[in-house]
């Protein structure tokens, strides 16, 4: 029978969930539960072994061909090689074979060796010994023999083995402390917390006596979240129910600190565990060069097939005269006369297919791949764009997209820890309407100044109460050099305390209130504890926590005072406390909020309101229904938050400021004078986030600030809105295109949009009226025409909007993202090019980025520096194999023509597999490495040279053809030059008559100093390697050609290629030919660069003569000078 049938039956009717979900029940120490309980199915889990290997002994080989095979590259020279083997081809499967064989081997060794090294990892992790607890005492077995439902020991500085519920601690308040480094960057200490009912278990023999089960959700990858409860049975026949949530669950990978030892219990195991599931790779990125290059060759496959179809049609037609292909000395038989004409022509098709396979660069994409993954290391090795401050250097997390920095044309960029430093300082509070400013405290005393007069009796309580709201409305950690658990420190003692918390607001804040005389001291068995201005200490029983998220954007907690009176306290931001307010001077509190926000600070609203016992009990048990439910909890809790938190009093409101990041507003600059368009996309209000703007340069004065916001939409419609926006920019401003994105011209207006979250959701809604329209494309047409864009308010959600809105534009416009927290992944993985920062939020955005970078100003040089090398690298390496493959096959084609298109090879096998792989790979490998067409300081110096290459520039197709007709005229050259000069010279000075080998290798060695000096021409960043492969490259051909031709190898049954080179050679005609041939084909590309760069430079050849001129004059000046020098008396 069906167990999992069973189960969810069982499940869905005894549990009395009626929507219920897939979800696994774990029982603690593998024991059933009580008769009656409920039933006792068990379920299969897998061991604890981790297999991050992708292939095993048995299916390495087959495996890795089908994968390597699935590269239409790669399958296309398959299918030519089996055909040669096949059918009869003019060449042998050597030379498709052999580059394939090649390609094949090296990625599979490589492939190979990785695995290697993952296969020995797992087991040395899957061998670790992990303490179980076994009929109360502790086994030591290897980690890979754990099971779901195992109780574990683990001890300080160990990494816990698997997901674990913790259970209980050998800490008194049943907390522990664990570093997630390896999970996601993050250094600093976190606190668990064990479950209620288990945490006084501290033995081994008390543990084993647990009777308890365990209901979750299956495993999935997201590290922040977990939802379960727990069933503890005890004599009672109803068990306790509590619920468990992500500070109960200790992840795998994460370390034990300050705590001698926990107990918890397997839950998730094995390539379960969210380490495990957030290792599977994230959607593929392509960039537009890899699409270009893909389309190129599939252009180059209908040539191909175009030339196989014309050398077959032309082979009938020349045959079409009797015995025209059979001379006397090679005629048919019979049953080749005989022979189906289809049949022998589909034959002869896929002869020239093969003939001419070489024009697609089998070597290309191993060489892009070599350049994409070698290339990144620049970025990491670069010591311009290490901090020292955090000790932290960039990092790429994927090298594929290498060349797309190079054509941002919107950079997205959060604001809170990316434009700024993410450094909270409090600055003032306002209570009631009076307004304090703190300074240093002196003496242990706060000094504060106070703006306007002093409170009265009533405004003293309602003071005081703020300032232990803000006490208590936390989630902070204390951390000191004393025990946790040991005496208190005197608070004379004058000794800070360290806060500890994710958000650096919480910190500022209840730093600033101590300055006021109100200081947070610890939360110890669930009591907060804090010291008032008359050093006396209060202590609060902490009841609930209303976390924050960023839906509701505020938290609330709910206390009880000694006194027993129940207070709820909430802050949050204004837009989310005023509506909930009935009670307070709110019209003083929200002036001073809008001056404050002005000023580019940002703001927090306080409110509070008294709790009778029976509203609190009715709370608790809304919250506790919401808290046990596995189906929709997150909905459940925040219908609950939205019922609680309502009929508040303000207190007042906080101002704290975030400075701008160093060179934030340099790179804003940069950015826009590159021609790319740079929005803010925060969670901020309006008026904070515009100041922030002004401050970063994104605005400027003279800009004029169009707004789509609630505000606004409140006096008039959408509709209305946003046709009055459409009508002042786009007639005003109708002759702004890309070129003047960023609005820097002194004679035209700079208009700068500013929208907020409730605005772009009306946008984004289809219309009433049920039309399939909206209002996205006049909103899209406005914000084009904007040199800068604000969106305030904005949700994680809303901002993956924003950047998918953009990207899916009818110009498809290359996107960037750039965020430092973990609501800026959504949007990091929507744009073109994801960089997340370093910064203070933890590294959730860097380790779902594609690039990491410790600041905001390092971006300026990863896109105008190392993103325009990267372009201009990549796309000539492109460009170049096409080029140089099309020199290559050409003169074949033509050959055909003069050999009665009998398929005959104009070169010989070893040049035919070499030219590719030897001959002609390296110099241009070395080239897409170091080529720097102008210098780094230039770069950073004219950002303006950014738009030279924009909108992929260099592989557009007028380009493209460029370099495929120059390729064709060079084989054409190659081709006639040496069978004009064979026409009258085919006789050597010992009387020999030169053969078709002689004249294929003239044409061939012709071909190869062309195509090696073609890129010598281009090349304008010379340095040893550059010369030691390019000529080095052309000397390994000659000593090749030599050794080939002029030693007789045993291993070869017959040397077609015996002496031929070295005849050439001792031809004077043939050395002429060589060096008159080679310069005319290089000729038009040197009258085409002299042309253009004298009637039609770009900024970028401007930049190049101006730096040229100036290398001249220098060493003049010098000499001058010591001349001037030595006449002097």
């Amino acid at each position: 029978m069906d167990c999992t049938l069973v189960r969810t039956l069982v499940r869905r009717y005894c549990a009395g969930e009626e929507d219920w979900v897939d979800s696994r029940t774990v029982y603690v120490g593998h024991r059933e539960p009580p008769p009656g309980a409920e039933a006792y199915i068990p379920q299969r889990c897998p061991d604890n072994r981790i297999v991050s290997s992708k292939y095993t002994f048995w299916n390495f080989i087959p495996k890795n061909l089908f994968e390597q095979f699935r590269r239409i590259a790669n399958f296309y020279f398959l299918i030519i090689f089996l055909v040669q083997l096949i059918i009869d081809t003019p060449t042998s499967p050597v030379t498709s074979g052999l580059p394939l064989f090649f390609v094949i081997t090296v990625t599979a060794i490589k492939q190979g060796y990785e695995d290697w090294l993952r296969h020995k990892a797992d087991s040395a992790v899957n061998q670790c010994p992990v303490h179980f607890v076994q009929h109360g005492r502790l086994v030591r077995k290897q980690s890979r023999k754990l099971r779901v439902g195992d109780i574990v020991m683990v001890k300080e500085d160990e990494t816990f083995p698997c997901d674990l519920i913790f259970l209980s601690s050998s800490r008194v308040d049943g907390t522990c402390h664990v570093t997630t480094a390896s999970l996601d960057g993050e250094s600093s200490h976190k606190t668990h917390y064990a479950v209620q009912d288990t945490k006084g278990f501290r033995t081994e023999e008390d543990i084993d006596s647990l009777h308890a089960t365990i209901e979750c959700e299956q495993p999935q990858p997201d590290l922040y979240r977990f939802v379960g409860r727990i069933n503890v049975y005890s004599d009672l026949n109803d068990p306790v129910v509590r619920p468990l949530g992500s500070e109960n669950l200790l992840l795998r990978g994460a370390t034990l600190k300050n705590t001698e030892k926990i107990f918890g219990v397997a839950i998730y195991t094995g390539m379960e565990t969210k380490m495990a599931l957030n290792y599977q790779s994230k959607s593929q990125k392509r960039s537009a060069v890899e699409k270009s290059m893909n389309v190129f060759l599939i252009v180059y496959l209908c040539i191909l097939i175009s030339k196989a179809l014309i050398n077959t049609v032309m082979k009938y037609v020349w045959q079409s005269k009797p015995f025209q292909d059979e001379p006397w000395y090679n005629q048919k038989t019979e049953a080749e006369r005989q022979r189906n004409l289809l049949l022998r022509a589909f034959t002869d098709f896929l002869a020239f297919m093969v003939l001419f396979n070489y024009i697609i660069p089998v070597s290309m994409y191993v060489t892009v791949e070599m350049q994409k993954f070698l290339g990144s290391y620049f970025i990491t090795w670069d010591e311009e764009m290490f901090d020292e401050a955090t000790g932290e250097g960039p990092l790429v997390n994927t090298s594929d997209l290498n060349e797309e920095l190079g054509q941002v044309e919107y950079v997205f960029t959060d604001k809170t820890g990316t434009l700024t430093e993410n450094n909270m300082e409090f600055k003032e509070c306002c209570v009631e309407g009076h307004v304090y400013v703190p300074h240093a405290i002196c003496n242990g005393e706060a000094a504060i100044d106070m703006i306007d007069a002093s409170p009265g009796a009533g405004g003293r309580e309602r003071e005081e109460l703020f300032f232990r709201a803000i006490c208590l409305c936390h989630t902070i950690q204390v951390k000191d050099d004393d025990e946790v658990d040991g005496p208190r420190k005197s608070p004379d003692s004058g000794k800070r305390c360290a806060y500890i918390s994710s958000s650096p607001d919480e910190v500022a804040l209840v730093e600033g209130i101590q300055r006021l005389g109100f200081r947070y001291l610890r939360l110890k068995d669930n009591y907060m504890e804090l010291q008032n201005r008359d050093s006396d200490i209060e202590r609060f029983e902490l009841l609930e926590i209303l976390s924050f998220d960023s839906v509701r954007r505020r938290m609330s907690v709910i206390v009880r005072s000694a006194t027993g009176e129940i207070y709820l306290f909430c802050k949050g931001a204004d837009s989310s406390i005023f509506p909930r307010v009935i009670e307070g001077k709110v019209d003083q509190i929200r002036s001073r909020v809008e001056r404050n926000a002005v000023e580019g600070l940002r703001t927090l609203c306080v409110a509070y309101k008294r709790l009778i016992q029976e509203e609190y009990e009715g709370i608790y048990k809304l919250l506790q229904a919401a808290k046990v439910a596995l189906q929709d909890r997150e909905r459940k809790l925040a219908e609950a938050y939205e019922q609680i938190e309502k009929d508040l009093i303000l207190l007042g409101a906080t101002a704290v400021e975030d400075r701008l990041q160093e060179k934030a507003a340099d790179t804003v600059e940069a950015l826009q004078k590159a021609g790319v368009k740079v929005w803010v996309l925060t969670g901020d209000k309006v008026e904070t986030a515009a100041a922030a703007c002004y401050a970063c340069k994104l605005f400027r004065r003279n800009t004029q600030l169009l707004e789509v916001t609630t505000k606004r939409l409140e006096e008039q419609s959408l509709h209305d809105v946003l046709f009055e926006l459409s009508k002042t920019i786009l007639h005003c401003s109708a002759s702004l295109t890309r070129d003047n994105f960023s609005g820097l011209s002194a004679d035209m207006q700079d208009y700068g949009l500013i929208i907020d979250g409730a605005a772009l959701s009306l946008i984004m809604k289809p219309r009433e009226d049920g039309s399939s329209s909206n209002y996205r494309q006049l909103f899209l047409d406005i914000c084009r025409n904007c040199s800068a864009v604000l969106c305030c308010r904005m949700a994680p959600l809303q901002k993956a909007q924003i950047v998918k809105l953009i990207k899916f534009s009818k110009e498809h416009p290359i996107t960037l993202a750039i965020g430092d927290g973990a609501n800026d992944v959504s949007m990091i993985l929507e744009a073109h090019v994801g960089i997340g920062i370093i910064g203070k939020e933890g590294r959730q955005a860097a380790r779902n980025s594609d690039y990491a970078i410790p600041k905001f100003k390092h971006l300026k040089k990863m896109l105008l520096v190392h993103g325009h090398f990267y372009y201009i690298r990549i796309s000539e390496l492109v460009q170049y194999f096409f080029y140089k493959n099309v020199c290559f096959i050409f003169p074949q084609f033509l050959y055909q023509f003069f050999c009665g298109f009998s398929q005959q090879t104009l070169y010989d096998t070893a040049y035919l597999t070499l030219y590719n792989i030897s001959f002609t790979s390296l110099p241009i490998l070395l080239y897409s490495l170091m080529e720097q067409h102008v210098t780094m300081d230039t770069l950073k110096r004219d950002p303006a040279l950014y738009r030279d290459i924009a909108k992929n520039a260099l592989l557009r197709w007028r380009v493209f053809i460029y370099w495929t007709f120059l390729g064709v005229f060079d084989a054409l050259v190659f081709f006639f030059g040496a069978y004009f000069m064979f026409e009258n010279t085919t006789v050597t000075s010992n009387g020999q008559v030169f053969g078709n080998w002689t004249f294929g290798t003239l044409v061939f060695t012709v071909m190869v100093f062309t195509v090696t000096l073609k890129l010598a021409l281009d090349t304008h960043y010379w340095t040893w390697i550059n010369h030691f492969v390019i000529w080095g490259s052309l000397l390994f051909y000659v000593v090749f050609s030599l050794l080939w031709g002029g030693v007789i190898w045993p291993f070869l049954s017959y040397q077609r290629m015996y002496y031929v080179f070295i005849q050439m050679l001792s031809s004077g005609p043939a050395w002429l030919a060589i060096v008159l041939l080679v310069a005319v084909s290089l000729l038009p590309d040197v009258l085409k660069k002299v042309l253009c760069r004298q009637l039609w430079p770009s900024a970028t050849e401007r930049v190049q003569t101006r730096n040229q001129c100036l290398s001249v004059e220098q060493p003049t000046v010098f000499m001058l000078s010591q001349t001037s020098s030595g006449l002097t008396f």
